[in-house]
C-alpha cells in the first residue's frame, strides 16, 4: 500500500468527482476515472477534464444492507397444527430452514392431506429431496384446499420432480406452483410433462420455473395465458349469478358480460 502525507489523504478521501478528475489531468493519467464518474461531474457543471475516461478508481460507497432475520418457525409446532386442522392456520412458511430432518417435512407433507384450512405451503430451501417430493405428490393427489405450493431451490431431481407434475393430474384446486433452482437440470422430459400438465389442469394460473427448451416454454406460456383467462371468464360469470347485495361497489354486470 502507498502511504502518503496525511494532508494529502485527506485531500484525497474528500475530494468531489470532479475534482479527481482535474488531478487526473493534471498529472496525464486520462484512463483513471470511470464512465460513470465522469458523467455525473458533467452533471454538477464542475468538469473541466474531457479526454479518456474509462476505468474505475473511485468505487461508489454503498451502505451495508443487513441479512434478513432467520426464519422463526418452529417445525415441530407446525407440524401439530397441520395434523390438528388448525383453523387458525392457512400458511405455512418454513423458507430457509435447513435443519428440519427429512421426516418431519415428510409428515407434514403426509398431515396435509387431510388438511381443510391451509392455504399456502412454502418449502424453499429447506433441503428437501426426492423422498420429500413423493410425499408432496401424495399430499396434492388427496389435499382440496391447498392453493400454493413452493418447493424451489432445493435438491429434487427430475425423477422426483416428475412424480410431483404427474401428480398434479389428479388436482383441481391448486393454482399456484413453484418449482424452480433445484441443485440439478431437470431435463427434457421433466420440461415436456410440465407443460403436458399446464395444457391439462386449468386451475393452474401461476407456474415458476425457467425453461430451457424453446418448445415447452412456449406452450406452458399458451396454457398459463388460457388458464388465466378461464379463471377470469369463471369469476366474471359467478359475480353476474351473484345476490346485487354480494357485489363490490359500482360493479356493472351487463358491462362485464360484454
Amino acid at each position: 500500500d502507498v502511504i502518503l502525507e496525511p494532508e494529502l489523504e485527506e485531500a484525497l478521501a474528500n475530494a468531489t468527482d470532479a475534482e479527481m478528475c482535474d488531478i487526473a489531468a493534471i498529472l496525464g493519467m486520462y484512463t483513471l476515472m470511470s464512465n460513470k464518474q465522469y458523467y455525473d461531474a458533467i452533471c454538477s457543471g464542475n468538469i473541466t477534464n474531457t479526454e479518456g475516461i474509462n476505468s474505475v478508481v473511485q468505487p461508489d460507497k454503498y451502505k451495508p444492507v443487513p441479512d434478513e432475520p432467520p426464519n422463526p418457525t418452529n417445525a415441530e409446532e407446525t407440524l401439530a397444527k397441520v395434523r390438528s386442522n388448525d383453523k387458525d392456520l392457512e400458511e405455512v412458511n418454513l423458507n430457509n430452514i435447513q435443519d428440519i430432518p427429512i421426516q418431519t417435512l415428510k409428515e407434514i407433507c403426509e398431515a396435509m392431506k387431510t388438511n381443510t384450512h391451509v392455504k399456502q405451503l412454502s418449502l424453499v430451501a429447506t433441503r428437501s429431496n426426492d423422498p420429500v417430493a413423493h410425499a408432496v405428490a401424495e399430499m396434492l393427489k388427496e389435499n382440496k384446499s391447498l392453493q400454493s405450493l413452493n418447493i424451489e431451490s432445493n435438491f429434487i431431481t427430475s425423477a422426483g420432480m416428475m412424480e410431483v407434475i404427474k401428480a398434479m393430474k389428479e388436482n383441481s384446486t391448486l393454482a399456484e406452483l413453484k418449482v424452480d433452482n433445484q441443485r440439478q437440470r431437470l431435463g427434457d422430459s421433466v420440461e415436456m410433462e410440465m407443460a403436458a400438465m399446464l395444457e391439462k389442469c386449468t386451475s393452474i394460473t401461476r407456474f415458476g420455473y425457467h425453461f430451457t427448451q424453446q418448445g415447452p416454454r412456449a406452450r406452458a406460456s399458451i396454457a398459463i395465458t388460457r388458464n388465466n383467462e378461464l379463471r377470469r371468464l369463471a369469476e366474471t360469470a359467478s359475480m353476474a349469478q351473484a345476490p346485487p347485495s354480494l357485489l363490490p361497489h359500482g360493479y356493472n354486470s351487463k358491462a362485464a358480460q360484454e
